[in-house]
């Protein structure tokens, strides 16, 4: 048996909420990053033993289209699923049952989920530091339980989970990140972004209609030099200030 975190986390909040999951499951845990748009998913092959905490952000509701394509590819043989969505503070929508589709699809058998909050990746002042020490905790304690019921064999063969299908359309966010002044060209972005937005010869550049506005550019720019345009970003803050401004709690399903 081999357990694995496979991740999308283009700023670090799945990933953290990903490995408090893991944790529970022991120290030799294998990443697969789906980030990455350079790797052959397709030769990734599990088994009915195996583990995978596979975690994704909510993008609008929805699993990002990369993370999607890119899950799909990796087969799953049977091996048993911790389906994780995080979001960031106001609704994941129909995100978690779109991932359990997903890996349904590609051969593996769902034997939990979680609907976790984190900091969220565009406007960082909602959801602010999460997950935090009583998120940490509660993801914990039911990665606990998780591991238990997989031990015992004893879970279900199909979650019944929050979401609609059709799926909620999601057509993306006009918030793109843009080099300033203070470009210094290293690359870095270019070579980090999941789905080669920024080009290689000319990091200062955004191909904007490849750009899926994750923010990882912003987040790693040694230079601080990469944002979004500040009267949108306002004006989303604004939009979304009323529904975000009360803490969500983690939802669990098991």
């Amino acid at each position: 048996m081999s357990v694995y975190k496979i991740t999308f986390s283009p700023t670090g909040g799945t990933e953290k909420a990903a490995a408090c999951l893991a944790a529970a499951f022991g120290q030799d845990i294998q990443s697969i990053d789906l980030t990455d748009p350079a790797a052959d998913y397709g030769r990734i092959i599990l088994s009915p033993d195996d583990i995978c905490i596979t975690a994704v952000p909510s993008f609008g509701g929805r699993v990002p289209a990369a993370a999607a394509s890119r899950l799909a590819k990796i087969q799953g043989r049977g091996a048993k699923a911790i389906a994780a969505v995080v979001y960031g503070n106001r609704d994941y929508d129909d995100t978690l049952l779109e991932l359990q589709n997903i890996l349904a699809g590609a051969g593996f058998r769902c034997a939990a989920a979680v609907a976790a909050v984190a900091e969220h990746s565009i406007l960082r002042q909602f959801a602010q530091g999460r997950p935090d020490a009583e998120d940490e905790a509660q993801l914990g304690e039911f990665a606990g339980k998780i591991r238990a019921a997989i031990e015992a064999d004893s879970i279900n063969s199909h979650i019944a989970l929050p979401g609609h299908t059709p799926y909620r359309e999601y057509k993306g966010v006009p918030m793109k990140p843009r080099a300033g002044k203070g470009c210094s060209s290293c690359g870095l972005c270019a070579q980090k972004c999941p789905v080669r937005a920024i080009p290689a010869e000319s990091p200062s550049q955004t191909d904007t209609e490849t750009c899926i506005s994750c923010m990882r550019c912003v987040a790693i720019c040694p230079s601080h030099a990469r944002s979004v345009n500040s009267l949108m970003l306002a004006a989303a803050a604004q939009k979304l200030k009323k529904s975000c401004q009360t803490r969500r709690g983690n939802e669990l399903f098991l």
